[in-house]
This record gives C-alpha cells, structure tokens and sequence, in this order.
C-alpha cells in the first residue's frame, strides 16, 4: 500500500487544493437528511449503508446531470473501475484491475457481469445505453455466491425505472457539438387497479470526433443508437406479482478510430463499424407462498446480433504516392489494403429460482434468514470472421452451460452483529469448433462463496470484515497455429479479503463508505498476441492473440466514497480509489515458441497489470444559486497505465473538467453544459509494438484511440 501512497502524493497538492476549496465553501445550515440508497442487485433489496460488501449505486440524478447516454460515461465515478474501448463505446470494463480489454476471434469468458433488468448481458456492454434509468449498482470484488462465473471481479446491474401508479409522461432534447442530438420520451401509468405499464424510447446521434481526410467526412465515427423499452407490473393478487420487461437496443456506429499520424484525423477508405441489435425480454415472479418463505422466479432471454469491422491499413490505395514509401524509389509497394470484419450472434437463456425466508421461516428460533437458489444458463456464440489475407471465413460457435445451486444464510448473533455465509456450487461445460479444426470440449466443476461478520455499533455505523472467493472458468486459444500445450488455459480464481466502515453522519447530512481489500489470484488469465508478418510480404503483420495463465497475482488498494449535503442548496460528492496490481510470476509465451519481435521470453513478474491505474478521483459539488437555477462542477481523472501486458506503452495520467447550469421550473428544465472543458486527449485503448505507416517503412511505434474531446450543448426535458 505504501506504494499507492507515493503514487497518490504525485497529483496530491493539485487534488487537496481543489477538493479543499470545494469544502471551504460550505455553508453550516441545517439540511434534509440525504435519500436512502437501496440495492436491488441482492438477494434482498437493502440500503446500500447495510451490506457488507464494496457497492457504489449511481442514481437517476447522477445520470442526468452527467448528460450520460451510456454506461461508459459513468464508470469515472466509481472508485477503481476502468473501461476499455477498441469499438465505438467502451464495452470492456475492469474492476480492481480485472477484466478484458477487446475480443476478436477467441472466445470469451466475462470477469465482469452486466444485468440489464435483469437479462445478463455479460461481455456485450454496447447494450448498456442509459435510457430511463433508476440507477446503476455496481458491486466491486468477487460475486461467486451471486452471480458466479461471469464475476470474477465484480458485477455491473442496471436498472430502469418500474410503472408508476399514477399517469406520467416526460420528452426531452439535446443538442451538441460534433451533431450530437438526443431525442426521448416515457409514458408510464396505471392500465387498472392492478396493472401497470412504463414505455420509453431514446434515439441518441453524433458525428463522432474524427475528421476523415482522404474521404472529406467528419462522421466516420458516428454514433447512431436506438434504445426502446416495455415494462408491465401485475399485481395478480396479495400474495403473487410478476413483473415483464422488453427490450431492443438498435446500434449502428461507425468505427474509424484509430491513425497512422495519432490524431483525430484519419485517412481510411473503408471505414469501419460497430453494430449491435439486441432482443430481450425477462420475467420476475415473486410469490409470497406463506409467512415462512417467498419464491422468486427470474427467466430472461436475449438474442444479440453484433457486427464489428475496421479498416486494418488505416489508410488508401496511393498513400505512398510521393512519400518515401514510393513504388519508384523502391521497385516494389509497400502499402496494403485490408479490412477485418467480425459478426457474432449470441443467444442467452437463464433460469433462476430461489427461495426467501420471512419472518416465520428464519431457522434457529428465529435467528437466521437464509437463501437458497438453483440456476441455469445456456447461451451459444457464433462467429463469422471475413478477413482479407485469409484464405476463406473463419468460422466457430462456442455454446456453453452452466448450472448451479447456492445459498446464503444470515445470522443475527446479537442486537449489533450479523455473520453471513454463502456458497455457490456450479457445474460448467462448454464446446467448441470452428473451421480451421480446432476442436474443445470441456467440463469443470466451480464454487465460491463468501464469509463476512457485519457490526452495527450504532443505527448509523456500519463495520464488515469478508472474505469471498471468485472464479473464472478455463478455455480454449482457437488459433490452430499454437502449439498444443498453448491451446488451452486454466481457470482462475480469486480470494478477497475485505474490511469496510460506512456511515451516515452528522444528523443525516453526510454519508461515507470506507473500503480496502487483498485479492489474491491464481492462474491469472491474461491475453497476449503474437505479431509476425504474413509470409511472403513486408507487411502487413498477423496478430495471433491467445490467454495464457500466469501463476499468481495481486490487487490490492482503498476505496472511498463520500456524499454531504449541509444545506438544502449545496451539495459536495467525491470518491478516490488506490491500487496496486502485479504478476507475482509470470513469464509471457512460455507455452509458445518465443516473442517473435524480441526472440526471448518476457517476463512480467512485478509488473503491473494492464488497465489498472494507481489511483483515480471524481470529485463535484452543485450549488442551488437560486431557488430555480443550480450550478455544478466536477473533477475526476486517472493515473497513467500500462495498455496491455505484451509491451510496455502507458497512457497519460489525465484531469476532466466538467460544468452545468440548470434552471428548472415545475414541469420543465433546461440546461447548458460542458465537459472535458480543457480540451484533454485521453487514451481509451491503444497498441504500442508494431509498425503500421507504409511511410515510415512500417517502424514499430505506439498507436492510440482517443476518447471524447471537448464537448458542449443543451438540454431541455419537459414533464406531464
């Protein structure tokens, strides 16, 4: 931890001032108290200040007044939780350290899990659109009791808003720089005295923030993104209510990201794309089938249809014209022309049944509640991969199952202390093929739990000690030219252990959660890629990417978040995450001949890990400046990281300034705001060991994909 410290103290000053002068402006009145946050990712619905475990819940307030229209756009809020993009939205998310970063033909196994009300939409994050969202939760460290092998380091809920009881309507508009324009609208009310409805639509446009030279566009890079969704509420009777809810997520961007000169200027002629059409629908059915228990049954199912394609050159047909790459000065051409397109169709069905005690069900006189569930996944992936220096398609399926039994029992030792146990028991088998031969059939039994003892001291103070175990399952490397040895990997697992104080203080105004945890991993999944030229040609270069299992690692680090609220007009909120990571042992391509630019083996033990910055903050305040018009501003930023664990290019650490003045009357607002005020270039993905610029005769060099820019507009929001 001391290590975090130093890093931490790098930007201190700069942070300390500014944070400080936030507090110093607050003024002493008295204040309502601030809103109970409840979680409802768990087997029960609970504040967040009751559970012992680290969860940051990110409300409806929040999402507006960040003009977010994906989950990308939130998870700077989150202490230690980083995302990766390669595609048009960041759909690869970390957690403490852990997660993917891209996906092209391999198959995949989530170390982050993503619900979607409900429907698991585990490592298709482009879904995660927030059109009319209550919150999101987002549950750091292993889920192995909840949620099981896609939650290795943690678990990501959105939730939408449910029916209301009486009839409301609301439509809003936005508008921006680069042609961003929003358009929404909800309608939610009562059919009868029993059944509800809610129905909302959001279409979210841009032209993205990438000028294409060679084709003289600007919205090569576009976002085009239509999300709808249906919820009905029946409450059948006093003692059975279901719940239904449909979704469709249409997604059309462009994906022209990445240039030879690194900047936000590109010179493709084929520019890519990133496409995602989603069905799904789910169903919750509680029935309270006496005093002693609830039943609760969750069935969802969805069926994803993804494409996802680039121009691999970067460039056109006559980029050497004139240039030291010329055919005249060479006899030959060094420039390429390929693209490389992916589309994937994923079909996913979860059964989940669980029992619930009540009050006359709680074992040991009455002093447990206890949990007991049975799950089953079965989901099927299938790949068509076209690519220009292929011989033909590639083609794969990949279909796994998963079933499971768990529970959790809760006992109540005393007035003041809670000891809970849980304990997942799951049995995975997955096949898979694909053209090129390779053939993989697996079946492995999984499990992992928890054991956490929660104090109450007082009604506002929260203290929990937990250790928890996580897992992610093993698989295969589909590219036939790996050895054998190199063609299939472990699975990983995880032990966390965790000590956490929340509290709700000074008569309700502030509230604080306190986390710091040690995890430590065991044949650590980590992707790399082989670069090799294609035989036959200077370039361009094949990449071979495959997960090998390094022996240990460890993630360790602080969590903090806080929120007050001293008078009714001003609020301040901030959190800061600190994280070590390392390789305790590993020595990269040990299972494959060598590093083919290097001709040696690499060892990354002590190094850090990929996408897991030392500390990140996001700090704000908004100021009621009259009784209609409130002001606010937030600060948030990362420290530098290392893109991936095959070379060594970091990114920049990087601060985000952003603003907003709202004027709201009874049933309509309207706003003006900013954000990445200063105008910073932040790296959401990059490569950093091949040359690609025919140019520069194909010199190894870093590549970068830059994230938002500057961005401006207006929001107007009016309600019925």
């Amino acid at each position: 931890m001391k290590k975090c410290i130093i890093h931490i103290a790098r930007f201190g000053s700069t942070f300390a001032l500014r944070f400080s002068i936030l507090l110093l402006g607050a003024t002493s009145s008295v204040a309502d108290e601030i809103e109970e946050v409840i979680v409802t990712a768990e087997f029960r619905e609970v504040s967040v200040l009751e559970t012992g475990n680290s969860i940051s819940v990110i409300g409806s307030e929040i999402i507006a007044h960040r003009e977010a229209r994906h989950l990308e756009q939130l998870l700077n809020l989150v202490p230690n939780v980083n995302y990766s993009s390669g595609a048009s939205r960041g759909r690869f998310i970390q957690i403490r350290g852990i997660g993917e970063r891209s996906q092209f033909i391999e198959p995949m196994n989530p170390s982050v899990g993503i619900l979607i009300d409900g429907v698991d939409f585990s490592g298709v994050g482009g879904a995660a659109t927030t059109m009319d969202l209550s919150q999101v939760e987002i549950l750091r460290g292993p889920q192995g009791t909840l949620f099981g092998a896609s939650a290795l380091a943690g678990m990501i809920s959105l939730k939408s808003n449910d029916p209301t009881p009486e009839f409301e309507s609301s439509i809003e508009t936005s508008f921006g720089a680069d042609g961003l324009r929003t358009f929404g609208g909800v309608v939610s009310g009562p059919v009868n005295a029993d059944l509800g409805f809610r129905l909302a639509v959001l279409k979210h446009e841009g032209d993205g923030y990438i000028t294409n030279d060679f084709l003289g566009r600007d919205d090569t890079n576009d976002l085009d993104e239509l999300s709808l969704r249906g919820k009905l509420h029946w409450q059948v009777n006093d003692d059975l209510d279901i719940s239904l809810t449909s979704v469709y997520v249409d997604v059309d961007n462009g994906y022209d990201a990445f240039s030879l000169d690194n900047t936000r200027h590109t010179l493709s002629d084929q520019p890519g794309h990133d496409r995602q059409e989603s069905k799904a629908l789910s169903a919750k059915l509680t029935w309270g089938a006496s005093d002693r228990i609830d039943v609760v049954a969750l069935i969802s199912y969805s069926d994803s249809d993804l494409e996802y394609g680039y121009d691999e050159d970067w460039s056109y047909v006559g980029l050497c014209n004139g240039t030291a790459c010329d055919f005249s000065l060479w006899g030959f051409d060094w420039e390429y022309s390929s693209v490389d397109n992916y589309q994937r169709d994923r079909e996913n069905i979860t059964m989940d049944l669980r029992l619930v005690s009540q009050d006359g069900g709680k074992l040991f006189n009455g002093s447990s509640d206890w949990v007991a569930g049975a799950y089953v996944r079965d989901q099927d992936v299938s790949l068509l991969r076209q690519y220009t220096y292929a011989a033909g398609d590639f083609i794969s399926s990949f279909d796994t199952r998963n079933s499971a039994l768990y529970g959790q029992l809760d006992t109540y030792l005393s007035d003041t202390l809670t000891l809970s146990t849980g304990l997942r028991l799951e049995r995975r088998s997955s096949d898979y093929d694909d053209s090129d031969g390779v053939r993989h059939d697996t079946s492995e039994n999984l499990w992992g739990g928890r054991l956490a003892l929660i104090a109450s001291p007082t009604d506002d103070m929260l203290v929990y000690g937990l250790i928890s175990r996580g897992y992610k399952a093993g698989g295969v490397n589909s590219d036939p030219a790996l050895t054998a040895q190199a063609r299939e990997f472990d699975t990983e697992d995880m032990w966390n252990l965790e000590i956490g104080i929340k509290g709700d203080w000074m008569a309700g105004q502030l509230q604080t959660q306190i986390a710091v945890f040690y995890q430590k991993r065991d044949e650590v999944q980590v992707k790399q890629s082989l670069v090799e030229p294609i035989a036959g040609s200077i370039c361009p270069c094949s990449f071979t990417d495959f997960f090998d299992n390094a022996a240990e690692g460890s993630n360790y680090g602080i969590e903090l978040e806080m929120s007050w609220q001293p008078s009714d007009g001003l609020r301040f909120y901030g959190n800061i995450g600190l994280l070590e990571t390392e390789f305790d042992d590993f020595s990269s391509f040990t299972h494959v001949s060598a590093d083919p630019e290097n001709g040696v083996t690499v060892d990354l033990s002590g190094r850090d890990q990929a996408h897991a910055p030392s500390y990140q903050y996001a700090v704000g305040a908004e100021w009621h400046v009259l009784e209609r018009l409130a002001f606010s501003l937030d600060l948030e930023g990362k420290d530098e990281f290392y893109l991936s664990p095959r070379h060594e290019q970091k990114t920049d650490s990087y601060g985000l300034l952003r603003a907003k003045l709202r004027y709201q009357s009874d049933q309509w607002e309207i706003s003006l705001w900013g954000r990445n005020l200063t105008d910073e270039d932040v790296i959401v993905r990059g490569f950093g060991s091949f040359g690609n610029d025919p140019r520069k005769l194909y010199t190894t060099e870093p590549y970068y994909q830059y994230g938002e820019p500057r961005v401006y507009g207006v929001t107007a929001k009016a309600s019925f």
